[in-house]
């Protein structure tokens, strides 16, 4: 689904369709030897806390049928396993430092080499997270397709947050404007540390200091997206935008 089928050639035809051919190349721009031996496509969704990553990955996956991927699920999956970057990982994890981002990269690279992404291309979920992991990744040739971020005001950020709450039994969340949970299990409903606004207001600051580090390595295929509005309307801009990868 991810491989462009050039179409066979007519003696006639060949002449009369040089405007087609161009649009195509810059729609599937040629790839670099390091990127091709990869094989995926890869798109990548960025934004600030809150800002509706997680509700857009499962309708993109839904929709185009990328594999998911997050960083923070190679780590523990090769951890568990204890393949030799998981082992290597787990050193510093296990020293409460940070995994350096070049080993990051080599976990991220060869989770791409895997079959399934191969075939189906990925969804790369909020990573990179800074310009060091950005700029590795170019290093590494891992060729990004589209670079999604997903834009709201802070204040919408911060009151989406602090609305949120958890319940423990089922994992499910809720918030206390926007989605309101019923009124039999609002008494057990959890209010996370993370959804606090001092929390919220940390990880914007964060954020903010590093996303323009970033998008510098992405500039030609980064895809602004408002996220303010309702995720159906999120979606239709993304949908539009992921039809040409």
């Amino acid at each position: 689904a991810f491989l462009s089928m050039a179409p066979k050639k007519k003696p006639a035809a060949a002449k009369k369709r040089p405007a087609s051919a161009s649009v195509a190349s810059k729609k599937r721009p040629a790839r670099s030897p390091a990127s091709r031996a990869l094989g995926a496509r890869v798109v990548i969704i960025s934004g600030p806390p809150a800002a509706g990553k997680g509700t857009q990955c499962e309708k993109i996956k839904a929709k185009f049928g990328y594999v998911h991927i997050s960083t923070g699920d190679i780590l523990r999956e090769n951890v568990k396993e204890c393949t030799e970057l998981g082992k290597k990982a787990k050193e510093y994890m296990d020293a409460g430092a940070l995994v350096p981002s070049d080993l990051v990269i080599d976990l991220v690279k060869d989770r791409l080499m895997q079959e399934d992404v191969m075939a189906k291309g990925c969804l790369l979920d909020g990573f990179p997270r800074a310009p060091d992991q950005a700029q590795a990744m170019v290093e590494a040739g891992i060729k990004v397709d589209k670079f999604l971020l997903i834009k709201v005001p802070d204040e919408t950020l911060v009151e989406r947050g602090v609305g949120r709450r958890l319940d423990p039994d089922t994992g499910q969340i809720y918030h206390l404007v926007f989605k309101p949970p019923p009124k039999e299990i609002i008494s057990r409903l959890v209010h996370r540390s993370d959804d606090q606004e001092e929390q919220i207001r940390a990880r914007l600051e964060t954020y903010h200091s590093q996303i323009n580090g970033v998008l510098s390595y992405f500039k030609e295929v980064v895809v602004e997206v408002d996220g303010s509005s309702k995720p159906d309307d999120v979606f239709c801009q993304i949908e539009k935008s992921l039809e040409v990868v």
